[in-house]
């Protein structure tokens, strides 16, 4: 197993790099056969009005899975147990349900022919003035189905795939209201078609499209 340990407004000292081995190879040795890389990142905010001051987060890669956990307090050491304790827990749900899916060929849900709930676009994005961080990930094809999985072990709200129907880009996310929505771009002003059961293309009616040329569901 591959560990990277990176630091942000800290150093990584050689007690840090030593705990965060010692509590990271704890957490993934029941997971050792998925696991093929763990990313830790450590970082202290310097602004004081930003709470909680020390993060700790945790990407492990996992046979072509992401399962991802980001914890934060006052103390970089109580940081770090409790990224391990979560990335521990991300890891079991993501076995469970490898399991689960391998004896059950049915496991897999069918969303293609599901209506998606519309996003609400009354809310003005507010976004950095520069970048602040750059993330790089491998994109295999998956359905929005096998997205929604990944989507409960990245720990973010939203989560980018190719969709293995389309070929395209695509975003799964957690609505404020509850449930799940999908962004897609659009090519053309027609209606959105998607590919549903047996390759039939269907439209959602529930779909607008936003300045960008984004269908969004």
């Amino acid at each position: 197993m591959k560990l990277v340990i990176q630091g942000k407004n800290i150093e990584i000292t050689e007690s840090i790099r030593e705990y965060v081995n010692q509590k990271i190879e704890k957490a993934v040795s029941h997971f050792q056969t998925l696991t093929t890389e763990v990313d830790v990142h450590l970082s202290v905010a310097r602004n004081p009005r930003i709470t909680p001051k020390q993060i700790a987060e945790v990407t492990i890669y996992a046979n072509g899975a992401v399962v991802r956990a980001e914890e934060g307090s006052e103390n970089l050491y109580a940081s770090i147990d409790m990224v391990a304790d979560k990335i521990s827990r991300q890891l079991r749900k993501y076995k469970e349900k490898r399991y689960d899916k391998r004896h059950d060929p049915k496991a897999e849900e069918d969303l293609s022919d599901q209506p998606i709930p519309e996003l609400s676009l009354d809310r003005t994005p507010e976004l950095p003035a520069t970048v602040l961080r750059s993330k790089y990930f491998a994109m295999p094809p998956m359905s929005i189905a096998e997205a929604l999985e990944q989507l409960e072990l990245v720990d973010h709200d939203f989560y980018m795939f190719c969709n293995s129907e389309t070929g395209e880009i695509n975003v799964v996310y957690e609505r404020n209201h509850g449930g799940y929505g999908v962004i897609q771009p659009r090519k053309n002003n027609d209606q959105p078609q998607q590919a549903g059961k047996n390759g039939k293309a269907y439209t959602n009616g529930h779909t607008s499209q936003n300045r960008e040329g984004f269908a969004v569901s």
